[in-house]
């Protein structure tokens, strides 16, 4: 088995399809990984509930979207493990860890007033302790490197903290995870906010060529730019952070940019071009996911197989926690085993 420090542990909350931020930002640089690392990749539905609880009906469709959008994108469950959250009991049990948060630590944590106030949500405890849930979702696996984008940096910091903490109050046992940052810039969304589910966009890894030529249609540019034969802003444009990241023809990206400061070349041209560059690339993935989403009884065979897998690890690891933090006498009870029969 290879050693903690090369497994790696990351996820996605199954709030709906993918988009093409997520296969920039995260998917194609995990698929990569699995050629280096041990992966293990969580799908983390228990997480949904901090933000979503008011809708439990969405969840289980949203578990195969995301699914199939991962394997489409390169997942490979025969060389990586995925995993269900909420089916492997260790991550809420470990959660214990908690114990060594203080309320005010967490209250620091950026992405928690962030949520509050963007996503107007009551502020409530579940949100509070995500950090806590996702420190227990990296722990549990002793999990050494987690790939996640600079908004999660602060959450990485407090696990550390939080293994750090156990390992000297309890002995060693969990390593502190270090943080894998992708090298793609965060993909905006069509009306220049961060692209989310929530706010309505995004273009999906699901949408169809025409949907997706209607949304790029539809995409902020330059403000100040009236007509096309006014000199263009290119740096902070979405149309060029696009081309930038998905256009194999450099050479005309570049163009383009001298063009659009030099009003030579009008937006709708730059537009249409970018759509014929979204759908040629996005094609083969399309066409793959199409595929898994007509047998969705293989989708749920491929995620038992992986959460089952990696259920062995969490056993062990949350048996080793409970132990040194003086919790074993339940397991020598073996309580949870006659519940289960």
């Amino acid at each position: 088995m290879k050693q903690a420090a090369q497994r790696i542990l990351t996820g996605h909350r199954p709030t709906g399809p993918r988009h093409i931020g997520h296969l920039a930002g995260t998917l194609l640089n995990w698929a990569s990984l699995q050629d280096s690392h041990e992966c293990y990749f969580l799908i983390a539905d228990l997480h949904v509930l901090t933000t979503d609880y008011l809708h439990p009906g969405r969840i289980r469709a949203n578990i195969l979207e995301v699914l199939a959008d991962w394997l489409a994108a390169g997942i490979d469950p025969q060389r990586s493990r995925i995993v269900l959250q909420s089916a492997v009991p260790g991550h809420t049990q470990l959660n214990l860890l908690g114990m060594l948060v203080s309320e005010s630590r967490l209250r620091r944590v950026p992405t928690y007033k962030e949520q509050v106030q963007q996503l107007h949500l009551q502020p409530s405890l579940g949100l509070l302790c995500y950090p806590v849930l996702q420190a227990a979702d990296i722990l549990l696996y002793q999990a050494g490197a987690v790939p996640v984008g600079e908004d999660q940096l602060p959450h990485i910091e407090l696990a550390r903290e939080i293994a750090r903490r156990f390992n000297q109050l309890y002995g060693p046992l969990f390593p502190e995870p270090q943080a894998l940052l992708s090298s793609t810039p965060r993909l905006p969304g069509i009306d220049n906010r961060a692209m989310h589910t929530s706010y309505g966009n995004a273009i999906y890894l699901r949408d169809t060529s025409d949907e997706t030529a209607r949304k790029v249609m539809s995409m902020y540019t330059d403000p100040t730019r009236i007509h096309a034969s006014d000199p263009g802003r290119v740096e902070g444009n979405p149309l060029f952070i696009y081309l930038d990241t998905f256009n194999p023809d450099r050479d005309e990206t570049a163009e383009f940019k001298q063009r659009y400061q030099a009003g030579k070349v009008g937006d709708v041209e730059i537009k249409v071009r970018l759509a014929g560059v979204l759908n040629r690339s996005l094609a083969p993935l399309r066409e793959r996911r199409a595929e898994l989403m007509r047998h969705p009884g293989d989708l749920e065979a491929i995620l038992m197989d992986g959460t089952r897998s990696a259920a062995a690890l969490a056993r062990e690891t949350l048996a080793e926690a409970m132990e040194r933090m003086g919790l074993s006498m339940g397991r020598n009870l073996r309580v949870s085993e006659r519940l289960e029969e």
